[in-house]
């Protein structure tokens, strides 16, 4: 199956919920581009107040470094959007097979550039769920190899620090989730990221593709939001993440849902847990954002 086939497959998949978060969380969509990336804007309706005029969130969707740009990463950002009342911008960054890392991250830092232009660096957020959760930290890291003023706060969703894959819940999701375990998180072409794709040029004891390599870099991240969930593949890695995010004294909070599986609060709009989690996030970054 073509790369362009597989991406449509993913969106229709995901139609329905689309659907079903356009109901439950009114927002405006503009396509755009910033900073020379594609990119969509989503405000909520009836315009956003003044407490967040002057705020704006950057959201890095999901998909593997492979799919996601398209209705995936409307599902991961309309309820910020609509529940947060303030705006969002979600990132149609590079991806696999036609690029290669550090692509995604180039694009993001890129556009963060731009929003520098009209926000300060301390009432900008950044979050992502599974490779886009990945994406975040690592654009941390970018960020601060750079010299550059790092976002007020960001939230590495359904991910780590450390990939997504490994630890107990690598071994153990497929059968909480009542399917065959797959051979591939068996012995993954990488030790924490099953895309061998994206990241075949990578290497992975480079803080800028894992920040958990460093300490130096982990010890300077914003305050961090970490969600995860017991059914979750990238629970243990998300849970080791905080671990050492709260030894090295950074404002970190880690909330793990029961029962849940791999990005359940995008994909599955309808779920009460789904609306708890998008208000952790929204007060998550309404406490730490400037004003």
């Amino acid at each position: 199956m073509s790369i362009a086939a597989r991406r449509r497959m993913a969106d229709e998949s995901l139609r329905p919920a689309l659907e079903r978060a356009q109901g439950l969380y009114p927002v405006d969509t503009v396509a755009t581009t910033l900073g020379g990336v594609r990119a969509k804007v989503i405000t909520p309706k009836g315009g956003i107040p003044i407490r967040n005029q002057h705020r704006v969130l950057m959201s890095l969707h999901g998909g593997g470094f492979l799919t996601g740009a398209g209705t995936l990463s409307l599902l991961e950002s309309i309820p910020a959007a609509s529940l947060g009342r303030i705006k969002v911008v979600a990132i149609d960054y590079r991806q696999g097979p036609e690029h290669r890392f550090p692509a995604a991250t180039e694009d993001v830092a890129a556009v963060y550039r731009e929003l520098l232009r009209s926000y300060p660096a301390r009432n900008i957020g950044i979050y992502g769920c599974s490779a886009g959760g990945v994406l975040t930290g690592e654009v941390v890291a970018w960020i601060e190899k750079k010299g550059g003023s790092l976002p007020g706060a960001i939230g590495i969703f359904c991910a780590s620090a450390a990939g997504w894959n490994g630890g107990d819940s690598g071994s153990l999701a497929d059968a909480l989730n009542g399917e065959p375990v797959s051979a591939q998180y068996g012995s993954p072409p990488h030790p924490s990221i099953d895309n061998a794709v994206y990241f075949s040029e990578a290497d992975f004891s480079d803080p800028l593709v894992e920040p958990i390599r460093s300490n130096a870099v982990l010890a300077r991240f914003p305050p961090t939001l970490i969600i995860t969930s017991t059914r979750d593949i990238a629970l243990s890695p998300a849970v080791y993440t905080h671990t050492q995010l709260v030894k090295l004294g950074v404002d970190a909070q880690l909330h793990v849902w029961e029962a849940m599986v791999h990005g359940f609060f995008g994909i599955h709009p309808e779920l009460p847990e789904s609306r708890e989690a998008w208000d952790v996030i929204v007060k998550f970054f309404d406490s730490r954002l400037g004003t």
